[in-house]
């Protein structure tokens, strides 16, 4: 007796992702670790110093955390409302944020009590943070002005009250000390020079400015607002470089990796994209479970920190590097080796025994081997199967179509399994690598389950969905060919105007033959 051979399943192409160097780079991110805060996580900050602790604002706390740690290591909760924007200075040794009640509170970062308390704001301050030179502060409220605040004493600096809504975002040149910019809902982004009364650059981004950037060099300006992130050359008066458009809900914040090669954008749609900053394409990007508020990466591309509007924190942490010496066993050689040595290759007169290969099979196999159709078809109609794999499913039916059993297998069935074999069908019967041999389940089932139509309304709507799924193909197979039929005229008219401008050409006596005569 024959052995049995098992059924074969068709494997069609699939078209694979391309894998990058930065694909695997970015990859090679753990699972995030996710924590759950007391209210949205509007501002993420990573001290510039090592341990690289991370500041999170969310609600009435500024939270400090460490790299591996799961909980807070401080805590500043001396806030009568909201907190916004606690950012870390140069030294890692002061905190500042904003807040609901319109002040602005300076923290030492080893301690808990405000060292410093600024008011002058008449409304929520939404932005902080420290000028290059350590000893100033700049802060954008709700009150539409920008102002400066001298830390040693505790006085407000100048004020500036250029922008026409709610100033929300903003950054610190690290070249100039002298330099900062904010970013508005009134769609502007505007650069200020301390040694100045009055802004000296205002950039139109066109929609409300949810963040801003500015490259360690300070020659370079990003600005994120609606769904778009642009790019701006500051040196040459604010002129667009670039607008990107990958995000499909507004971009709520940005941030650049140590060595400033690589962009990194989140948004309300629930991902992060990665852009090469030579060719300012998508390199990668992150799915997340919701909207994305804030975002931050730690200065030696450790960590990457996310807050959402749920008030989830995910932490992602950078896989260390296998060695391998320590991931790679070392194997015992086998007998031969001892005998023949490791390179010994068996000569002609050497008579070679080779070890049975045991095939397993699988549970359909076993059942078909058995001459068990019904029960094999069932083991195929499984959800795991049928949603996964519906390739294996469909060479079964095709299988037992073969064999004359197809029929027997459908027959006898009760309400669930018709359900489920119908579900099935008119899911799959519209793609082209299943439509030969679903077409003749379809009839079978049709001419089986007839007379019992219309004594169930589950296998009813089934019917029905299964009609329109077909029909629906049908039309699209109509209109595809009414399309075919016009490409094929405008070939044929373009094929015929060719031939006649040649014929024309060949007349006129373009078509030349030149003739050269050779002297010997």
């Amino acid at each position: 007796m024959a052995a049995y051979k098992p059924v074969v399943v068709q494997a069609c192409p699939k078209l694979g992702e391309k894998i990058t160097q930065d694909t695997l780079y970015w990859r090679g991110y753990k699972t995030p670790v996710q924590i759950k805060e007391f209210g949205a996580v509007t501002k993420i900050d990573f001290s510039p110093v090592p341990p690289y602790n991370y500041a999170v604002t969310a609600s009435s706390r500024v939270h400090i955390y460490g790299r591996y740690s799961q909980e807070p290591i401080r805590t500043f909760s001396r806030f009568r409302d909201a907190a916004y924007c606690a950012t870390f200075r140069d030294d890692g040794r002061l905190l500042a944020a904003g807040s609901e009640d319109s002040s602005i509170c300076l923290f030492d970062a080893s301690g808990k009590a405000p060292l410093r308390q600024f008011k002058g704001h008449t409304k929520p301050v939404h932005l902080v943070g420290f000028l290059s030179d350590k000893y100033w502060v700049f802060s954008g409220g709700d009150d539409y002005s920008s102002k400066l605040w001298d830390i040693p004493g505790a006085t407000e600096v100048i004020s500036y009250h250029e922008h026409t809504d709610y100033v929300r975002c903003g950054c610190a040149s690290k070249v100039n000390a002298d330099v900062f910019i904010t970013g508005s809902y009134d769609h502007t982004v505007k650069l200020f020079d301390a040694r100045t009364k009055s802004s000296v650059m205002t950039i139109e981004h066109g929609h409300p400015v949810e963040s801003v950037l500015l490259f360690p060099s300070g020659g370079l300006l990003v600005s994120a607002g609606g769904r778009y992130v642009k790019v701006w050359d500051v040196l040459k008066g604010g002129q667009l470089l670039v607008s990107l458009k990958n995000h499909h809900k507004t971009v709520t914040c940005l941030c650049l990796n140590s060595s400033g090669q690589r962009l990194l954008s989140g948004s309300l749609d629930r991902h992060v994209k990665i852009y090469s900053t030579t060719s300012y394409k998508v390199v990668h990007s992150f799915n997340y479970a919701t909207s994305i508020l804030s975002l931050a990466m730690s200065p030696e591309d450790e960590t990457i920190v996310v807050g959402m509007t749920n008030g989830v924190l995910s932490i992602k942490h950078r896989k260390p590097e296998e060695k391998n010496e320590n991931s790679q066993k070392k194997r015992q050689p086998a007998y031969r080796t001892y005998v023949k040595g490791r390179t010994y290759m068996p000569k002609q007169e050497d008579f070679f025994v080779s070890k049975p290969v045991k095939h397993v099979l699988r549970k359909y196999d076993k059942l078909l081997r058995s001459f068990q159709s019904s029960r094999a078809l069932d083991a195929v109609l499984e959800p795991p199967i049928m949603l996964h794999t519906p390739e294996v499913t469909v060479a079964v039916m095709q299988e037992l179509h073969r064999r004359g059993t197809l029929r027997s297998a459908l027959a006898g069935r009760d309400e669930k399994q018709v359900n489920l074999l119908l579900t099935f069908v008119a899911r799959r019967v519209i793609e082209p690598r299943f439509t030969p041999v679903l077409v003749t389940v379809a009839d079978m089932i049709t001419d089986i389950y007839q007379p019992v139509v219309g004594q169930s309304a589950i296998v009813d709507k089934q019917f029905l969905k299964l009609q329109q799924a077909i029909e629906k193909e049908i039309d699209y197979q109509e209109e595809l060919l009414e399309v075919l039929g016009m490409m094929d005229t405008l070939f044929a008219t373009f094929t015929k105007k060719r031939d006649t401008c040649l014929e024309e050409n060949k007349s006129n006596g373009i078509t030349e033959i030149i003739e050269t005569n050779r002297k010997y």
